[in-house]
């Protein structure tokens, strides 16, 4: 029993193919077929071909989910994007003063650092770095700990050189993507500490974020947890380069005039709202968890 079509091709590892065949297996349950166009079905003919019968389609959806990240880099060669923050019940992402530590429960973070040590890169924008100083690693009692690699948009290149992020930049990768024309002394003192200063198009405050996640992909980076604030939220959603979308509400209200997930430029009319199908629901302690996918 298998999740996706056994492959038939030599790639990182022999194909999965040829020690099925050689391991005497008489029947192959497979889930989805192999989502690269290329190979796409090979791996059934060649199992069939060996006198070994296969069954396709079992549980498709969620052999789907489980592989969602491969299918979409095998597919586009971009990375599977995940966009996640955590609102209060009146929708709010902090008080009005900014303060926001901590919206939801001691569980729910802990459950984003899984995340984050299952995802190949974790984004922000330049503001969250300045608000909030972060470290963006993993901290997790486990064995197989990880920390993923840190992508920043900074268009002006504003990234402070006493930063959490510059003092442990030899620790844990960290890539900057910024605007073309960007500062070149700066940049070399950015690389200097061992951070990498990509440019990209786009202007102010807008960098090409799908430019962004095409120079991801080519740097292999399969998956992206998006952390960011209500700006880059919301680029991300007016690009709809979002794939998958999981949001913590808290049983807290704040009231006041407070920053909610995502601002931009929204839209006019309730009709036109982006509207989603796919969701699931579920209690993280008191907190509830919405997931979703775009289907973009």
């Amino acid at each position: 029993y298998v999740t996706l079509e056994p492959c038939s091709h030599q790639g990182r590892t022999p194909p999965c193919v040829d020690a099925i065949i050689s391991a005497g297996i008489s029947e192959v349950i497979i889930a989805t077929l192999d989502p690269n166009p290329q190979i796409m079905g090979e791996g059934i003919r060649k199992l069939n071909a060996a006198g070994i019968t296969t069954k396709v389609g079992v549980l498709e959806k969620a052999a789907l989910k489980l592989n969602e990240v491969f299918c979409k880099y095998i597919t586009t060669k971009m990375p599977f994007v995940l966009m996640k923050y955590a609102m209060t019940l009146d929708g709010k992402i902090a008080t009005s003063t900014g303060d926001s530590q901590w919206i939801s429960s001691e569980d729910s973070r802990k459950l984003v650092h899984y995340w984050r040590n299952s995802y190949d890169a974790i984004l922000v924008g330049i503001g969250t770095v300045l608000a909030d100083n972060p470290t963006l690693n993993t901290r997790l009692d486990i064995l197989d700990k990880k920390n993923p690699i840190r992508i920043i948009l900074d268009d002006k290149l504003a990234m402070p050189l006493n930063s959490n992020i510059v003092n442990t930049s030899l620790e844990q990768e960290t890539i900057i993507f910024t605007a073309k024309n960007y500062d070149k002394n700066k940049a070399n003192v950015l690389r200097e500490k061992g951070l990498k200063i990509i440019g990209v198009s786009g202007g102010l405050k807008q960098l090409d974020l799908k430019e962004v996640l095409e120079r991801l992909g080519e740097l292999n980076i399969t998956s992206v947890l998006v952390e960011g604030g209500a700006n880059v939220n919301a680029s991300f959603i007016e690009n709809r380069l979002v794939d998958k979308i999981s949001a913590f509400v808290a049983p807290k209200i704040v009231g006041g005039i407070a920053p909610s997930p995502i601002t931009g430029q929204g839209v006019k009319l309730m009709q036109d709202a982006h509207t989603f199908n796919d969701v699931e629901v579920e209690t993280i302690a008191d907190d509830v968890l919405i997931t979703l996918y775009t289907g973009w």
